[in-house]
């Protein structure tokens, strides 16, 4: 585990594995630039925002979306979507930088709590070591491209561990769902957990060869079936004649639904019951075996088989709503500006 790891998982406690750092950058040309204006325009001074006693500006709303803009640029259907999109990720950028001013300030206000020292020390020198090679020099040119002091990178360092640990302790809070809820959740929503018909496969192939006719291929074929009759794993045939990529697996294919397969193979497949194999089924590439390892009859899955499942979109769902509480409550109760 590398120290920076070490320092996420002591000071971050349950927070995601999000970089202590933002890598972010500001765009550069024609496209960058054409972001730039589209800010510039929409907020004249330079300035989008001030939380606290913090001014947010057009740069650092650039620093923050510019790894997004590919995507959008990718994902858009057109100009016009383009744009709308870009002004949503801009709406959204800003308000995740106040948010993150009063999340830090809600930090500080309690004087017991303190990032030690030597954490920001050691995650500043990781940063040197795998951004700068370890070159002390590259990093002090990279704050002076940006107009940064040490002491104002290291604040940022600071805060950017104080707003991951923060966030993870909100999503810590919410830990435990009620059985009553898991139930309620099944029962509301029963078509979410339907599933079809599927097998988990194994499959031995036998590849025809330039002689091969049909009746040395189905005479081989049912050689292993006797085999298999006689007590051996299918999974150990498999390793031994089998031609196709899993081989070295035992012919496993893993589970697979119907509209996975082949129609020279979906039927076969799906009259097998657990632990049967095929008859033999001859094609021009050759002649394959087919064998249910295990079986799941389309349906609604019973609650057992997916209440773990429910359990997590629930958890995810409860820590969602109590975040957006929680800045509910830092936006009300501290000072904000918006341009």
């Amino acid at each position: 585990m590398t120290s920076r790891r070490r320092i996420l998982s002591v000071v971050l406690a349950a927070a995601s594995g999000v970089s202590v750092f933002a890598q972010a950058t500001t765009p550069t040309g024609p496209a960058g630039n054409d972001v730039a204006d589209n800010l510039n325009l929409r907020f004249a001074n330079g300035i989008v925002a001030v939380a606290e006693e913090k001014i947010i500006t057009v740069a650092d709303v650039m620093q923050y979306i510019g790894p997004l803009l590919p995507q959008i640029r990718n994902e858009a259907r057109n100009e016009k979507e383009f744009q709308e999109r870009l002004e949503q990720l801009q709406d959204s950028a800003i308000q995740d930088l106040i948010d993150r001013v009063l999340i830090v300030k809600e930090f500080r206000k309690d004087e017991k709590r303190q990032i030690p020292y030597h954490y920001v020390d050691n995650a500043i020198a990781d940063e040197i070591a795998e951004r700068f090679e370890g070159d002390r020099s590259k990093f002090l040119a990279f704050l002076k491209a940006k107009g940064q002091t040490q002491r104002d990178y290291r604040r940022e360092v600071e805060e950017n561990i104080i707003f991951q640990y923060m966030q993870g302790q909100q999503r810590k809070s919410q830990s435990v769902v009620s059985p009553v809820r898991i139930e309620t959740f099944y029962n509301e929503n029963k078509d979410r957990f339907y599933q079809e018909d599927a097998v988990h496969l194994r499959l031995i192939q036998l590849t025809r060869t330039e002689n091969e006719t049909d009746a040395t291929l189905t005479e081989k074929a049912n050689t292993i079936l006797g085999r298999l009759k006689a007590g051996e794993k299918f999974e150990d045939l498999a390793k031994e004649f089998s031609n196709d990529m899993k081989r070295s697996k035992g012919g496993d294919w893993g589970w697979m639904k119907r509209s996975d397969f082949k129609k020279e193979f979906s039927d076969p497949a799906f009259n097998l019951k657990k632990g049967e194999a095929s008859n033999v089924i001859l094609l021009p590439e050759g002649a394959f075996l087919l064998y249910a390892e295990e079986r799941k009859v389309a349906g609604i899955q019973p609650i057992d088989e997916v209440r773990d499942q429910i359990e997590r979109i629930l958890l995810q769902q409860m820590g969602r709503a109590s975040q957006e509480r929680w800045l509910e409550r830092l936006r009300r109760n501290g000072y904000v500006k918006h341009y």
